[in-house]
Order: structure tokens, then sequence, then C-alpha cells
């Protein structure tokens, strides 16, 4: 995918003016945002506002389908398998009635264990490693295992510690190795290193943990942390060039793409997440949503075969098969959840009407 320059729109098959309405409701909006939408591995939008383009975001959960990636790759190369328990590479886990939980589990939210004791003090430990892990083998199921509920930070370092016990090797190494040097990106990295601090995109959060969520996304200690579930740092370019590169069977062989995007959560509430989350086995899903008023990041035009990550509502990426469009939009607000969705899902739905000509 080359960066070198924007396509004309209509050569790819895109309405102009449409797609003008997609850089519109991100202009009007305000802040910091880039905003970039692939076709068939030609750039059509590749748009900086109020940053360069080179600006790093912290991209929440948006990060989650890297760690995926890495999973499903282990998998392919037989040294894991969905269905193994998580306690057959960490024996620790397996207290307090989680020694039955799969990696399939994990990746679909279903563990049962959302979070590790409470959501706040999960995040005070995210930036230790070995903090965050002792706190998840030591947590209590909230619910029985197989019951649908969102997991924001325990689902990356659960993987991460099986992939690293599997494999030897570090999550934060093994997503280098085997994603970010096979795309030939060089603008993101899970742990941001210490020199690129300056090219930091700082978060604005409203609302009541406003404060609390800047005080802790802005510091430098969780930047420069590896928390596999939201601590990637990257540019709009750079996780455009993730999702197309699905598109294309790199990174994952189809049938194993295939298999990662398995629906598996159709219509149920996620209580976690607070609304119907089309799961898969480490993406968000596109298509309708069953809930009155409930919206999808992803557009409510999206395909059902449409699949990528939201990142509280403040960043995300996708990928829409149908339309062969990888699309990324990252922004530096947080904190409203309801009108940030209602916005996200405005950008993405006219991006995508611009391509249904």
């Amino acid at each position: 995918m080359e960066f070198g320059g924007v396509c004309d729109p209509q050569d790819a098959g895109f309405d102009p003016d449409r797609l003008a309405e997609a850089i519109g409701l991100v202009e009007a909006r305000g802040g910091v945002a880039q905003l970039c939408v692939v076709r068939d591995g030609r750039t059509v939008v590749d748009h900086s506002f109020g940053c360069s383009p080179n600006a790093l975001f912290w991209l929440f959960s948006a990060s989650k389908p890297y760690v995926a990636i890495v999973v499903h790759q282990l998998v392919e190369s037989g040294r894991l398998h969905l269905d193994d328990a998580v306690a057959a590479y960490w024996p620790e886990f397996a207290q307090h009635g989680k020694r039955e939980i799969t990696v399939r589990e994990v990746l679909r939210h279903r563990t049962g264990v959302p979070n590790a004791g409470s959501y706040v003090g999960e995040v005070r430990a995210m930036t230790d490693w070995d903090r965050a892990i002792h706190r998840i083998a030591e947590a209590k199921p909230r619910w029985p295992i197989g019951t649908v509920g969102y997991s924001p930070l325990a689902f990356g370092f659960i993987l991460g510690e099986v992939v690293r016990r599997c494999s030897g090797t570090p999550i934060d190494e093994l997503v280098r190795r085997s994603v970010l040097e096979p795309l030939g990106v060089v603008d993101t990295y899970l742990g941001l290193p210490a020199e690129l601090w300056d090219r930091h995109v700082p978060i604005r959060a409203s609302g009541p943990l406003g404060p609390f969520i800047q005080s802790v996304v802005n510091r430098r200690s969780t930047r420069e942390a590896v928390v596999p579930a939201a601590g990637i740092s990257a540019t709009a370019r750079d996780l455009a060039a993730l999702y197309q590169a699905l598109l294309e069977g790199r990174l994952l062989r189809p049938e194993t793409l295939a298999i990662a995007l398995e629906p598996t959560s159709e219509g149920e509430y996620d209580p976690v997440a607070r609304a119907p989350v089309r799961w898969s086995q480490g993406f968000q899903l596109g298509g309708p949503r069953w809930m009155e008023g409930a919206v999808s990041s992803l557009g409510s035009l999206s395909s059902p075969r449409a699949f990528g990550h939201n990142g509280s509502n403040c960043c995300i990426g996708w990928a829409d098969p149908d339309r062969r469009i990888a699309y990324a939009y990252l922004t530096n607000r947080v904190g409203r959840p309801q009108p940030d969705l209602r916005h996200h899902a405005a950008v993405a739905d006219a991006v995508l009407a611009a391509a249904d000509l």
C-alpha cells in the first residue's frame, strides 16, 4: 500500500462529494484526529486534523486485533490450539475455578472474568506486567464460563501471558516480528519508545472520569508500558495498512481469518460493553444491531462481514470485505460514550455511502 499520494476517489469507485461529508464531520467535531481510507490498496483519504501525519495515537481497545492476530498465527503454526486451556500454559491461572477456561473463550470474551477485581484497580496495575498477571491469576470468575462479557484489559494480559509461555517470546516482541515487520510499517508500537514521546497525542477526556482517564493515559509510564489490549501507539495510515493486509490474505491465511471472524455473539447483550456487540474470535463484527437505538461503531451501513475493533469510542479500525475497504479513524477525545459512538458511526456511514455508487 502506497502513501505517496491520494488517488482520485472516483478512480476507486467513491463519490467525492459524499466522501467530503465524512471529512466534514471530522472537521466539525474539532480536536486532533487522523482519517485514512483505502480501497483495493489505493488510498482515497489520508487526512490529519490538528496534528502531523506521523503523530502517534493511543489506540485503546483498537489494539486488541494485533494480539489476536499473533494468537491465530501461533495456531497456524501448530504451537497453540484455540481449545487449549489457558492453564495448560499458565498453571497459576487455574485458581478459583478458572481451570477450564480456553484460549478460544478469551478471544470470544466468554471467560466469565471480564476484569481482575475492580476496573479502576486493573487500570492502576496495567503498567506493571507481573502485578497485572498476579491479579488475574488471583481473580474469581464473575459469571459462569461461556457468559459473554467484554474484557477491556484482562483479555490482552491473559493472551499475552499464554503467548509468552507458549513461544518463549514476549507479546510486544512477537507483535513486532510477526505483524509489524511483515507489514513494513514504521509508526506502530506496543509500548511507545521513550525517544518518540514528543510524537504522542495527549487524550482529552470528559465526564466524571475525565480527570482520572487523562491522568492515567497521558502519563509517560502508561504510553511506554506493554498493555496488550489497549497500548498500541500508531498512526491511522499504519492501522489502515493492518486491515488492508488482512483483506489481501497477508498476516493470516484466508482460512485462518475465516475462523477468526466466525460470529460468536449474535444479538446477545454484553453487560460490560452495554450493547449487543457482534463478537468473533478477536474482532468486532459489522452489520445490524438488535436493540432499538443500538449503534455499531463500524457504521449502520456496514456489511455483516465487516470486522475491526473500536477503542473507547476514541479510535477505530476496520475492514469491509464486501466493499474492499480498509479504514482507520483516530481521535484524541474520549469520555462521552453515546455521542462519541454516534459520531464514529456517522463518519463510517458517510464513507460507506460514498463507496456505494
